[in-house]
Order: C-alpha cells, then structure tokens, then sequence
C-alpha cells in the first residue's frame, strides 16, 4: 500500500489482521538517502551518532553459510554471542563485502536511544507512538529462521535488501518448532530451512507453504507484521540494515500468556486424553469464551473472577496465584 497514513493504519490495517507492504514510507529517511549513495555513506551517517561502548554481536563462521540456527546435536547455537565496539564492527562489514565465504556477523535488536542517539529524531515514523523505541539490526548476508513476536512490528528497510517468508499463527504444527528452552532470541523457530526445506523429514511444511506470503523489500520500504505471525528473514546483500518498530496493546497489568502456556505444559499437557478433551472444553467456555460470555447469567455481585478485572479482583487473583505457585 502507499500513502497511508496514521488513521488508515489504525481502522483499516490493524483491523485486518493481515501482513502489509509499505512501499517508500521510509525513503525520505536521511539514513535511507545515505544508503543509497553508498555503504560507506551509511556508515558515516552512522558514526555521527553512534555511542562509545560495546553491543552485542553475533558471529558464525564462514561454514554456516549465513544461517544462524542450532549446532547438528540441537544442544547450542552454531554461532558465538559476543560484544564489541561498533567502529570494528562497522570496519568488518565493509571490509568483507567482497569476501565470497566471510563469517557471518550481526548487530540484533540494539535500542536505537542507546547505541545510535539522535538517529530517531531524524528518522521517525508517523504511524505509531513516539514512546515505541526503534530498534537496528545489522549484518551482512544473514538468515533468520522463521519465528514469531509476542507483538506486533514494523520494520523498515534502510540499506541493503531483505527477503521475508510470513505464515499466518494457524501454520505453527506444519512449521516444526524448534526447542521451547532452547531458543535462538527467546520464541521457538522452524526447524525447516527455507532455503533447502527437507520435505521427507518435514512434510507437513509442504502445507505451509501453500500460505506462504514472500516479499522482497528495498531500501526505504517497509512491513506491517501482525501479532504473531510467522517470519523468517533473509538479508540479501553484504551489507544490510533494518530499524523495527515493536509494540503490543494488551493490558499491563495482567498476567503473560506465555507464561500460561508454561504452567499448562505443567498442569495439562501430560494429563489423559480424555481429560485433556474436556479441560480444552472448559477453557473455551471460560477462558476463550468461543460460545458465549460465561458470566451473562449471574448477577454482577455473584459474577467473581468472570466479571470485570477491576483492581480489587487483580489483587485478589495474585494472591491466589502466589499461594498456588507457593505449594508446586
């Protein structure tokens, strides 16, 4: 889509639920403008501002061919996390552009506030609030394996290409997640490799990719992921950087989901079938409320924890919990 703007995206976009493309809602960037002339005018805009002090880098040798994932056993990574300065950081990128196998290296998910103060003053979007804190990833030629955020996300290309893979949440049992405890960046990811997907091993990805949205971006485009939608991500040049934009509109003062689902591989997942059954009745009556609102037939006094969350309830529930977590 083009021309949109801050309203359209709250009623329209939002609304739909689906992934969208921003064709240059980023190309006026100043950023962007560099980039286009030159990496190396990227990287001195970028030494404009950035701060002294180490970032988190990531590294994998020249052998993993750009795929950040695990090591053959699952039981660790095939690439080291470390920290360095950005200046030799910035000095390795252009120094291997032409490198035909070079180690994979990345700057992820760094507060673009903290490492590059000043960037988002001139680099900003009007479609969210100012209080979402942008955040820069950069690398050379780098695969993500296909993932989910517990938020929503726009990223904008601002140098280099990037090519995203979406599937829609309801693809989880055809993409083959990974470890839950082991994860690269915190959700599981897709054992399948987009590049060369095993279909003996993995066939139900087949399936998947019949959902499959594949999009390339350019400098000064941009994406709308929904909540929880499936990407897997592919910088396509020797130099690439990316500022995202996360943010997630539920209530703070409740508990996690993620956390649920933790307790339920705990309290449920290991139960027998049949009870198993009907615990998924009970939480869609309840918790999901698929049928109807399970409160609509009590009278606001006898409605309890079906009623309102106000904040006398939300007290009341914590100290339920506590005392339930206090006896496991």
């Amino acid at each position: 889509m083009d021309g949109v703007d801050r309203r359209r995206f709250e009623d329209d976009i939002r609304a739909a639920h689906q992934p969208v493309i921003f064709r240059g809602l980023a190309a006026q960037w100043p950023a962007v403008q560099a980039a286009r002339q030159s990496d190396e005018a990227l990287i001195a805009y970028l030494r404009q501002f950035r701060r002294d002090g180490p970032v988190a880098v990531l590294l994998g040798e020249p052998g993993i061919n750009g795929r950040f994932f695990y090591n053959h056993d699952l039981t660790g990574f095939n690439f080291t996390r470390g920290r360095s300065p950005l200046d030799p950081f910035f000095d390795r990128l252009l120094r291997d552009r032409n490198d035909p196998a070079p180690y994979s290296v990345a700057v992820q998910s760094e507060p673009v506030p903290q490492v590059f103060p000043g960037f988002e003053t001139e680099n900003g979007l009007d479609l969210l609030d100012a209080a979402i804190v942008p955040r820069a990833w950069m690398g050379n030629r780098i695969m993500v394996a296909p993932h989910y955020d517990l938020m929503e996300n726009i990223g904008c290309v601002v140098a280099g290409r990037r090519r995203f893979t979406l599937f829609p949440p309801d693809q989880i049992g055809n993409l083959y997640p990974g470890p839950m405890e082991l994860t690269p960046a915190g959700t599981p990811v897709s054992m399948v490799d987009l590049a060369n997907p095993d279909l003996e091993r993995y066939p139900r990805f087949a399936a998947a990719m019949e959902t499959a949205q594949v999009a390339d971006l350019e400098p000064g485009d941009a994406i709308y992921i929904p909540f929880h939608w499936w990407h897997g991500v592919e910088s396509l040049e020797p130099l690439n950087l990316f500022v995202n934009y996360w943010w997630n509109d539920a209530r703070k003062d409740i508990g996690r989901p993620y956390d649920a689902l933790m307790y339920g591989f705990f309290a449920l997942r290991n139960l027998p079938a049949e009870q198993r059954a009907v615990w998924r009745t009970v939480f869609d009556y309840y918790v999901f409320q698929t049928d109807s609102d399970p409160a609509a037939h009590l009278p606001p006094q006898a409605q309890g924890i079906l009623g309102p969350l106000t904040p006398d309830m939300l007290r009341r529930i914590r100290a339920t919990l506590k005392e339930i977590s206090s006896n496991l």
